[in-house]
């Protein structure tokens, strides 16, 4: 099986193409007003957004060494450190998910309880999308498969009810790890955003300084309108990290960068395909070295 370093950079394919034609691999000292420009103008294409490829490359012009090696130090230093995930010294550690529908929120919900069992961790699972039938039972299957326990209602029940009673389950049970889904949802739909910060709420209710982690899944193929959807969910849900998904080769990685530099967020994982293998840690410099173009002088 290819390392995930290889199937990160085939990913990434797409945004490395185009840095490797606007990135030249001479010495900053040595490059033009253009070359910069072409430098920006390639960052912007990769998704990382004008203010940040302003930025990065002013930041790269004061470095020494090749261009490249510049653009990569800049990228680092902007990038927040993901802090080591702390536990509750007793109880369970609650994760709510949230997201749009489509951004592979349901089935990386299922990876994450396979990551955690495979830790050696109890993992229950509350189905929260209640709206969408096949998003309830696609999601059983995965943490059927991954040896967790899930708490479900019927069709259409009230996600905030369902949030509650699997929190107390949880609790009650002494389980590990507690996540749950979210109904997806349009960042500017209202009612949709209200329903969240309920469960929100009730979760708090449920077990107090709950939830201890609030994660959204982002689409990496959406481009600029993954960072006003990561504005409205902070808003609302308190996001607190980030996973970037489908990032195989219609996603441009500049939006991890955007991403985490605009709302200083941490990145939890990047997702490079549908299989367990395809999501894991983020990882900056693995990150950076697999986008950018590897002509160093």
């Amino acid at each position: 099986m290819a390392s995930f370093f290889s199937r990160l950079k085939k990913g990434l394919s797409r945004s490395r193409d185009t840095l490797a034609q606007m990135v030249p691999g001479g010495s900053v000292d040595a490059l033009s007003e253009e070359e910069w420009l072409n430098i920006e103008d390639g960052l912007i294409m990769a998704d990382c957004g004008g203010e940040l490829s302003g930025s990065l490359v002013q930041q790269a012009r004061k470095r020494r060494g090749s261009s490249i090696e510049a653009l990569k130090t800049s990228m680092l230093d902007m990038i927040p450190v993901a802090n080591t995930l702390k536990m509750p010294d007793s109880g369970p550690f609650v994760l709510l998910v949230v997201g749009v529908n489509g951004t592979g929120k349901t089935t990386t919900i299922g990876k994450l309880a396979t990551m955690f069992h495979q830790q050696g961790k109890s993992v229950l699972v509350g189905a929260g999308d209640t709206f969408r039938a096949a998003a309830v039972e696609q999601l059983a299957v995965w943490v059927d498969r991954a040896g967790a326990d899930m708490v479900r209602q019927h069709e259409g029940a009230d996600p905030a009810s369902v949030a509650f009673d699997t929190v107390k389950r949880g609790v009650a049970r002494n389980y590990d790890i507690i996540i749950v889904d979210t109904a997806g949802r349009v960042q500017t739909d209202r009612g949709l955003m209200n329903e969240l910060a309920k469960v929100r709420r009730v979760i708090a209710k449920a077990y107090p300084d709950a939830p201890h982690e609030v994660w959204q899944v982002v689409d990496g193929g959406t481009g600029q309108n993954a960072v006003v959807q990561v504005e409205k969910f902070r808003e609302v849900a308190g996001t607190t990290g980030l996973i970037v998904t489908k990032l195989d080769g219609s996603g441009k990685g500049g939006i991890v960068l955007q991403l985490s530099h605009t709302f200083g967020l941490p990145v939890r994982y990047i997702g490079v395909g549908e299989t367990l293998e395809d999501l894991m840690p983020f990882e900056a410099e693995d990150f950076i070295d697999s986008l950018l173009p590897e002509h160093i002088s």
